[in-house]
């Protein structure tokens, strides 16, 4: 059994498509998860599970609409390589500065070539993009409610649905990977 991080995409945001995180853990313990757990209200779980990440998506995002109602895009990844994820970051200076300024936007496959320039073209001042093979990478230096990279030109530039988690939640998720 692989320990994974899933993260789910736009739930308890603004009072819409509500998800109780107790909810979430009892339904991913029916799909057969062990070791459920939750880190803050907006989607992020850890589990036990044998099946791979793809397959661990899918069972899940199946699980959610079924028992929410409504469709829930769920990028996984195996915990082992969350410190690869962490190491991965082209930002450590600002990231010391101001950790709430870089973000990591995970999909479930690599980004396309030309993803990163996609997504430049859309940056105002200041803003920096770098996409490895990892996640792409956001430093925000306004915060991210001021940008223009919006979720519809992160999910057409880097190839299907994204989701976006601040570094103090990355590391979050590492340290709860670990225990």
């Amino acid at each position: 059994m692989r320990t994974h991080i899933a993260l789910l995409r736009g739930i308890n945001v603004g009072g819409h498509r509500k998800v109780p995180m107790a909810d979430l853990r009892n339904l991913s313990t029916s799909l057969g998860f062990q070791d459920v757990r939750t880190y803050i209200q907006s989607g992020n779980l850890l589990y036990r599970t044998p099946l791979d990440e793809a397959a661990a998506a899918a069972a899940l995002a199946a699980g959610i609409a079924a028992h929410f109602g409504f469709p829930v895009d769920v990028v996984v990844r195996d915990a082992a390589g969350w410190p690869a994820l962490l190491a991965d970051n082209p930002f450590p200076a600002l990231t010391a500065e101001a950790p709430t300024r870089v973000h990591a936007v995970l999909t479930q496959a690599p980004a396309p070539a030309g993803a990163a320039e996609r997504l430049l073209a859309a940056a105002r001042a200041g803003e920096s993009v770098v996409v490895t093979p990892l996640a792409a990478w956001l430093h925000y230096p306004a915060g991210a409610g001021t940008t223009k990279i919006t979720p519809a030109l992160l999910d057409k530039a880097l190839g299907g649905p994204a989701t976006a988690r601040g570094w103090r939640t990355l590391e979050a998720l590492a340290a709860l990977a670990s225990s």
